[in-house]
């Protein structure tokens, strides 16, 4: 069983929610979100910001803070194979509501088809939008296709 051991990035003024599945094997590693160098997440978020790539964990979380942008993940506990979203099994969700009470949270946003089928089936009160997942995997999708997607969230 892999224990989710990155916090929430989010404060009092986020008005968006993203939210992944479970953190990759680098991203656990790194003790951050989207670690792992060739996931576009952060690519996405500064295109369609328009802001300059972040380096730092430290600039990642200013980025998203001064966007309204909060992100987190479905999962707290799970067990894995690597970073496998398909190897996903005995879930424990995240205490989602946490964020909702103590933001300003108006949309709630999916990164992939996992975090959306996940996120359905343990809020299903809760209204969420799937959006194109950032991970390599998703090869259909190019970086452009992506923000264009993802431009969604500033709405």
């Amino acid at each position: 069983m892999e224990t989710h051991n990155i916090p929430p990035v989010y404060d009092k003024n986020s008005k968006v929610l993203i939210l992944g599945s479970f953190p990759s094997v680098k991203s656990r590693e790194q003790k951050f979100f989207y670690g792992h160098p060739q996931n576009r997440f952060w690519k996405v978020i500064s295109g369609i910001t328009n802001e300059d790539l972040p380096n730092t964990i430290e600039d990642k979380k200013k980025l998203l803070l001064k966007h309204n942008i909060a992100v987190w993940d479905v999962i707290k506990e799970c067990d894995i194979v690597g970073s496998s979203d398909n190897s996903i099994q005995n879930v424990v969700p995240n205490d989602i509501e946490m964020i909702l009470k103590t933001s300003k949270i108006k949309k709630i946003f999916a990164n992939g088809s996992t975090a959306y089928k996940l996120f359905k089936k343990y809020f299903a009160n809760i209204d969420i939008i799937k959006l194109p997942s950032t991970s390599p995997a998703n090869a259909t999708y190019n970086i452009k296709r992506l923000c264009e997607s993802w431009s969604i969230i500033k709405e």
